[in-house]
């Protein structure tokens, strides 16, 4: 067999290419649908989450290495001729090959943008990095892209449909040896009508195939990325009961830390104008960053007070308003914060000064009930009535069962990194 095409055949290369294409294909869209469905609610199911995504990711990555050489050879060779001169099907056909070309292209480029994009994913199983040039750690980036990598699923699913039913037309209705051109056979072909071309028009019909596809989840507003997991939406439905009477509870726990605040603060009160609560992960080796933008502190300081103590700090987090990456809709499940149930979190205590001038929140964090102590040491400056602090402290998620089903570090550490940014006037 030629390694090279005719004008009547496919040679061994561009057979070679071609079923090596079909075999990443048919990979590729069954371990994206099971890593994306399987679940992660023990260390066994995250671990083998994580490993059927690697493996998705690193042949999505082989699929476009193997587009760009298939591509670059195929435009070295003759294209075989249809072997009818049905101008329709001739039509359709050389359609399906562009959108092909084009999809085994930009699906796994999408993929791996949305990847370069993200923080805390299982990685690319190569020595190369993780990371594109000119591709920012960026969420909304990296969503966008994933809406992309999913219409452009369907598109090549489509596309690949189309191509099989004509393929077996050929076989089965037509029996012209069409689909024997593309196998490793040495039966001499028959020799296609002269060729009659369609110009750009294919092109320009599967490019605007591709463009429609990449537009349309904007279009139609998709928010998919912003959604719960359809378990952890389920878990909600489940738990309305005790979710409703946690409610009451935390209520009343924040009702009581307000009056703590009430009865501490007299005439030093500070006002919070803004700023961020963070957090900072470290999940498969990479650290993931977040915050709680909805939150209330009431503080009061009086940096003249008698005694150690100066004031006090009282806090109450929205759970749910939590951004963590592409982890933020796992990290509100019921083994991490579980949002459903403990929609807030407290932080209370006494602002203490230090014999050296340091100052620190001797408080106390409740997360999802449970209560240990915190300290925050943070910097404090003060301008006429302006005020500005900023803090960190590490914690182990472990003592308020955060997580509690990750017992390898590897996959999730332990310690979670807390930073907070806040500026209030008197």
């Amino acid at each position: 067999m030629p390694l090279a095409n005719t004008p009547a055949s496919y040679g061994t290369v561009s057979k070679s290419f071609h079923w090596l294409t079909v075999l990443l294909i048919l990979a590729l869209f069954p371990l994206g649908k099971l890593a994306n469905g399987w679940p992660y609610d023990t260390q066994e199911a995250f671990d083998t989450k994580w490993l059927l995504f690697s493996l998705h990711k690193t042949l999505g990555v082989t699929l476009f290495v193997v587009a760009l050489a298939r591509i670059g050879w195929t435009l070295t060779q003759p294209h075989p001729r249809h072997l009818n001169d049905n101008r329709a099907e001739s039509l359709a056909a050389t359609t399906v090959h562009w959108l092909l070309y084009g999809s085994i292209i930009a699906l796994p480029v999408t993929g791996w943008i949305e990847h370069a994009a993200s923080e805390g994913y299982a990685p690319i199983l190569w020595p190369f990095g993780q990371d594109l040039p000119f591709i920012p750690k960026d969420i909304p980036l990296a969503v966008a892209f994933a809406h992309m990598h999913v219409a452009l699923t369907w598109v090549i699913l489509g596309a690949v449909g189309l191509h099989v039913a004509g393929a077996l037309k050929h076989a089965v209705i037509d029996r012209d040896g069409t689909l024997a051109r593309i196998w490793f056979t040495r039966r001499t072909p028959p020799t296609p009508p002269e060729a009659r071309g369609h110009g750009p028009l294919p092109a320009l019909l599967a490019g605007a195939t591709l463009a429609v596809a990449l537009a349309l989840p904007f279009v139609t507003g998709d928010e998919r990325s912003e959604e719960p997991a359809p378990a952890e939406q389920s878990e909600a439905t489940d738990v309305t009961e005790q979710s409703e009477a946690t409610d009451v509870t935390e209520q009343s726990e924040a009702t009581d830390v307000n009056e703590q605040s009430e009865a501490a603060a007299d005439s030093h009160l500070w006002a919070v104008q803004s700023g961020t609560i963070g957090l900072t992960i470290t999940q498969m080796g990479a650290s993931v960053s977040g915050s709680f933008p909805d939150f209330t502190a009431t503080i009061a300081y009086d940096p003249e007070a008698p005694g150690p103590e100066k004031g006090r700090a009282d806090v109450i987090i929205s759970i749910a308003s939590l951004t963590l990456g592409t982890v933020a809709a796992q990290a509100q499940g019921p083994d991490y914060f579980d949002s459903a149930r403990h929609p807030t979190a407290t932080y209370a205590g006494p602002i203490i000064a230090g014999a050296d001038g340091t100052l620190t929140v001797d408080g106390t964090l409740t997360i999802k009930g449970h209560s240990a102590p915190v300290p925050l040491p943070f910097t404090l400056s003060i301008e006429d009535d302006t005020a500005t602090a900023s803090g960190t402290t590490t914690l182990d998620r472990r003592t308020f069962h955060v997580g509690d089903s990750m017992t390898d570090e590897a996959s999730l550490a332990f310690p979670v990194e807390i930073a907070i940014e806040i500026t209030a006037i008197r």
